[in-house]
């Protein structure tokens, strides 16, 4: 269904709105940004406020519960604040002094950002902190079942914005959400934030604007058998239950070294989650999947961040009061068992493994299969494993003894960048393998002054080389920056490149090149101000 000229022209006016906002805010200074920020994250930080969010988002959706989504927001929105705070995206933001090298941030417009049903009230607080921190605006498209509590979040961060004297038009929100009006919303934009399911973000990536997207999760974790057990299960169990598995990252599968495999179940069993028996098991797989419209088997909706309790039931399951987890045996080939992919629901698939390679092919098997560059983890001390579990694993993410859910995106016990947007590189079908934050949405000019030429000979780059490898030695001047040939003497393109003076370095102050183009007597080594480093570190929260 192609959009009309009337949806067109809302979008059109949508974006307009936006686009002179943000001209209004091009040129504020660092403390003036950091302000805006401050402002909005505050109104989706304070606890009267995120508890009306939270309420309204499970009474809308359906999804999750009102305790967890309120620990959500204080934890992201908290996070988002910590990385920014300090952090420079305000004219020079880095400076090398030794290649004479100087960066300076500009905004990148107005960002079209998707945000999804599990998540729509957290999403749009922590992407907007993100966003406007380079100056820009957002103009935020909810999905349509989750419009009203997306609508408060940024009614609240406007108002956030009118305290400082912003323009609220900053944050903007399409009030009626379409899938044609979301496709129109990408078209006119600068750059696409999309965070959700894989039909919006392919959408995003056919849109013809640059776009920032997310893999799908299906997160899997190793117990090996120096772990510490109980460690190692209390934190898959919180990561596994919290806002009943609406995040991406939250475990779908354990993977469990024989020798302690017996345990494990016990201590999950200990903490409120229940093994089903091959046939719970069968009874249980019939109601989670199931034909859509078209009549392909597909996950049902109806499980979706609903809890353990209300699964089992609607199952046919009888299972004890106090469960938390379903828990399933998982069957080979992985390829053959759904319940190896993603749930989005408090079920958990055990596998147990014996040697280490057996159980990091069996890693690499699941993740593949559903899941592939999003995140995986491992609860051991090993080392050995670690490393090689880093060298081999086709995934973005690794966490190391952490709970998936908090971990992945950024939290106060490790070093993360703040995010509810996990890219997923290649393997997923995303551009980055990043957490998408604040330096996503700078758009970054290089200012690069001379110096003194330091041109390499060829024995310094290919001694070593020929050396192991075989090859004509060198023939000619072989001093640095004499600028020697290889075995006849000629260039090995056939032909020599100018030799380019700097100025100043010849005793003449004007040199012309090949080209005629005069060089100026800059001896490129003025002195420069700041420091060497990099740009400052954002946050802090190691």
């Amino acid at each position: 269904m192609a959009v009309s000229e009337q949806e067109r022209k809302y979008i059109s006016g949508l974006v307009e709105k936006a686009r002179a906002a943000q001209e209004m805010v091009a040129d504020y200074t660092q403390q003036q940004i950091d302000d805006v920020c401050l402002a909005i994250g505050w109104e989706v930080y304070e606890d009267s406020n995120i508890e009306q969010l939270a309420q309204l988002a499970v009474e809308e959706t359906g999804m999750g519960n009102v305790e967890d989504k309120i620990k959500k927001h204080k934890g992201k929105i908290l996070g988002v604040i910590a990385d920014i705070k300090g952090a420079k995206s305000v004219g020079l933001i880095e400076e090398d002094r030794e290649k004479k090298i100087k960066k300076y941030a500009k905004p990148v417009g107005v960002v079209g950002a998707l945000t999804p049903v599990t998540n729509p009230t957290a999403t749009p607080g922590s992407n907007a902190v993100t966003v406007l921190k380079g100056r820009n605006a957002v103009i935020f498209a909810p999905h349509p079942n989750a419009k009203n509590s997306s609508k408060l979040a940024v009614d609240f961060m406007r108002k956030g914005l009118k305290k400082v004297g912003a323009p609220e038009d900053l944050i903007q929100i399409v009030g009626e959400p379409s899938i044609d009006l979301t496709a129109e919303l990408m078209k006119q934009v600068d750059i696409v934030l999309a965070t959700g399911g894989g039909a919006m973000v392919r959408a995003a990536y056919s849109s013809g604007t640059p776009a920032y997207g997310v893999g799908p999760g299906n997160s899997v974790q190793i117990i090996a058998e120096d772990s510490d057990i109980s460690d190692a299960v209390e934190k898959i169990s919180i990561s596994k239950v919290f806002d009943y598995a609406t995040s991406c990252s939250s475990e779908n599968s354990v993977i469990i070294q024989k020798s302690v495999y017996e345990r494990a179940i016990e201590e999950f069993k200990r903490r409120g989650a229940y093994l089903c028996s091959p046939d719970e098991r069968k009874k249980l797989g019939e109601w989670m999947w199931q034909p859509n419209k078209k009549g392909h088997i597909t996950i049902n909706p109806k499980i979706i961040a609903q809890s353990a309790l209300r699964i089992a039931a609607d199952a046919g399951l009888e299972v004890p009061d106090d469960t938390i987890i379903l828990m399933v045996e998982g069957a080979l080939p992985v390829e053959e068992d759904r319940f190896s992919g993603e749930k989005l629901s408090p079920v958990l698939t055990l596998y147990a493994y014996d040697s280490f390679r057996e159980g990091l092919n069996l890693l690499k098997a699941v993740t593949d299969n559903a899941g592939r560059g999003h995140s995986c983890g491992i609860h051991t001390f090993k080392q050995e494993y670690i490393e090689q579990m880093s060298l081999e694993m086709h995934t973005s993410r690794i966490m190391i003894r952490q709970p998936q859910a908090p971990a992945n995106g950024g939290n106060f016990f490790n070093g993360m960048p703040s995010t509810v947007t996990l890219g997923c590189g290649t393997w997923g079908g995303n551009i980055t393998t990043e957490n998408i934050y604040y330096k996503h949405f700078l758009n970054i000019t290089w200012v690069s002054e001379p110096f003194p030429p330091q041109k390499p000979s060829d024995e310094e780059m290919w001694g070593d080389f020929w050396q192991r490898r075989g090859g004509p030695g060198r023939k000619g001047d072989d001093k640095p920056g004499g600028g020697g040939s290889i075995g006849s003497g000629s260039s090995p393109l056939g032909t020599e490149g100018p030799e380019v003076e700097a100025a100043g370095e010849s005793g003449s102050g004007n040199q012309s090149d090949r080209g005629g183009r005069q060089n100026t007597g800059d001896s490129g080594g003025p002195e420069t101000a700041g420091d060497s480093g990099g740009p400052e570190a954002a946050g802090g929260r190691g």
